[in-house]
């Protein structure tokens, strides 16, 4: 429990990101015209820079089940989920380079809509209803649970009741205010949250003593694998070097360049180059997450071992044996090692991961239902009658979002139960993405068969992994049957595009690369802001941080 002046603090920051988000996303509508209503609402009018965006994809990311998550994986696991962060850099110069100027080029409001442009109507109806579903359960549900355990822990109040509470103060200013609101939010959220982070890993730096104590621990502890990003073959993790190196970009395509819940901050964008660098900038903040989100849990695991953190709370007996759930070790930590005062600062910090993911991807999803699904039934929709039904869509997602915690509480690790939801939806739609973009002969009727049977094997794979876990399928790591089954949905498409061709359209004729080097020969600011400059400075930082942590 924490004190009331840490209280008050936190109510005074919920009350505030309340108050800008409402003034920011009203003032943006009060000055459009009626014509242009739903373009400033859904896309922010076009007129994000790079600051804004790379903020934006950086909040959107990074919620409340990273900071709890994360600090839970250090602990349990040591630095190796830290891969799903640093690789994502990698994937953002991805997105920057290749698909972010076909997005722009096209001017789009959706994803869904450029695979419509790309391949055909089936693809884009497809893709509509599995972007809802996946905000839903990735972006929001899993949130929400995190935020919960949070709270309860905190404050001593009822999970549901907490979650409610803080949901229904984002829906009104994201509702209310559309995208302006959720970025401007963001981009104040995400200086919240690393400050409040930074204060974590420095107390449980100052609390350990230094590295040389961690390690002296763990060497002890022959735990030395636990500094290692980078596993071998037969890992008991289930992710060896290899399994992430083959894995995670199958993950990453889909998450950072194919999802509209993370995508559309890079939709709003002023034009390509602010398009191609904000991506880029938050790769530079990407490297952060390791050293503020993983570590401290990493030294909690080195605290708890010479009695410097009680972790007597987080202990229950299951079958006989004592079992440390560590799920609440971030919220234990917080209790343990933050002065009075501060407490208020990470508990605004877990707020703003809370609340910035739950608001992108309300936001995503009311773009999604209102331009992908409800437009295209009734085109002659008004601006207004548009927004309306996607604030109507946003509110629904939310409450389905509520129904479907205590199912997710089953998992015993947030963040993998995310990763291996994910690594069943994303196999598809990276394939027919990653083709249409690259490959002027991927078809749309290959698009359509490829998203159908990809969606289906990977749910039907999933249920064999979960029922039977013992079968051949279920010992298979998630990161691994990642790969087989993107290499199963390219097989696929290839196939069905030499059987049959694909019939360019005068949009999709536009939207593929003819060359790889294409991309690099677009119009860039001069000087330091080249995203081409950009781009290779983050790709060697990531390559020599991989290889220092191997």
């Amino acid at each position: 429990m924490i004190g009331r002046f840490d209280t008050i603090i936190s109510i005074f920051y919920i009350a505030g990101i309340l108050i800008v988000g409402l003034w920011s996303g009203l003032r943006k509508q009060k000055q459009t015209d009626q014509d242009h209503q739903a373009g400033n609402y859904f896309l922010a009018g076009k007129s994000l820079r790079w600051p804004m965006i790379g903020l934006a994809l950086f909040a959107t990311n990074i919620s409340c089940v990273h900071l709890v998550s994360l600090a839970q994986s250090g602990f349990d696991s040591g630095l190796l989920n830290g891969d799903f962060e640093w690789m994502a850099a990698f994937t953002l110069i991805l997105l920057a380079l290749f698909f972010a100027p076909f997005y722009i080029r096209s001017g789009v409001a959706t994803l869904p809509d450029f695979l419509e442009k790309r391949y055909d109507r089936s693809s884009r109806d497809w893709l509509a209803v599995v972007s809802v579903v996946s905000a839903v359960i990735v972006h929001i549900a899993f949130s929400l649970l995190a935020g919960g355990i949070v709270l309860h822990t905190l404050f001593g109040v009822d999970i549901y009741a907490s979650i409610i509470v803080i949901s229904l103060i984002t829906a009104i200013y994201t509702i209310v205010g559309g995208l302006t609101a959720v970025v401007v939010t963001e981009s104040i959220q995400t200086i919240v949250l690393i400050s409040g982070a930074v204060i974590m890993t420095v107390a449980s730096w100052h609390k350990m003593g230094g590295w040389e104590p961690m390690v002296q621990i763990l060497t002890q502890k022959n735990q030395l694998d636990k500094l290692s990003m980078m596993r071998p073959h037969g890992d008991a993790s289930g992710m060896p070097w290899y399994a992430v190196l083959l894995g995670y970009p199958v993950l990453g395509i889909w998450y950072w360049c194919a999802d509209q819940t993370i995508v559309q901050r890079v939709l709003g964008a002023k034009d390509e180059n602010h398009a191609r660098v904000g991506p880029l900038f938050c790769g530079f903040i990407k490297i952060l997450p390791v050293f503020i989100f993983v570590m401290p849990g990493l030294f909690a695991y080195g605290l708890a071992q010479t009695g410097k953190l009680d972790i007597s709370a987080l202990k229950t007996i299951e079958a006989g044996k004592a079992v440390i759930n560590s799920k609440g070790i971030y919220t234990l930590m917080i209790v343990q090692l933050i002065p009075k005062g501060l407490i208020g600062v990470l508990v605004a910090a877990l707020l703003s991961g809370l609340m910035s993911q739950i608001s992108g991807a309300l936001n995503s999803i009311s773009t999604v239902v209102s331009y992908d699904i409800y437009k295209q039934y009734r085109p002659d929709v008004s601006d207004a009658n548009l927004v309306d039904v996607g604030k109507i869509a946003a509110g629904i997602a939310l409450v389905l979002s509520l129904l479907m915690l205590p199912l997710l509480n089953s998992y015993e690790s947030i963040f993998n139960g995310i990763n291996e939801i994910i690594s069943y939806i994303a196999p598809p739609i990276t394939c027919v993405f990653v083709l249409g973009v690259f490959w002027k002969k991927a078809s749309a009727i290959s698009a359509k068969y490829t998203l159908w049977v990809g969606s289906a094997l990977g749910v039907i794979i999933f249920s064999i992994a979960k029922l039977f876990p013992q079968s051949t399928i279920g010992r298979v790591p998630f990161m691994l049957m990642t790969v087989y089954l993107f290499m199963g949905c390219a097989l696929l498409q290839i196939l069905l595009s030499n059987f049959y061709p694909a019939e360019h359209t005068a949009d999709s004729a536009r939207l593929y690369w003819r060359s790889p080097l294409e991309p690099l020969m677009g119009k860039a600011w001069s000087g330091f802001g080249n995203y081409k400059v950009l781009s290779m400075l983050l790709l060697i930082i990531m390559s020599f941080l991989f290889w220092l942590f191997r």
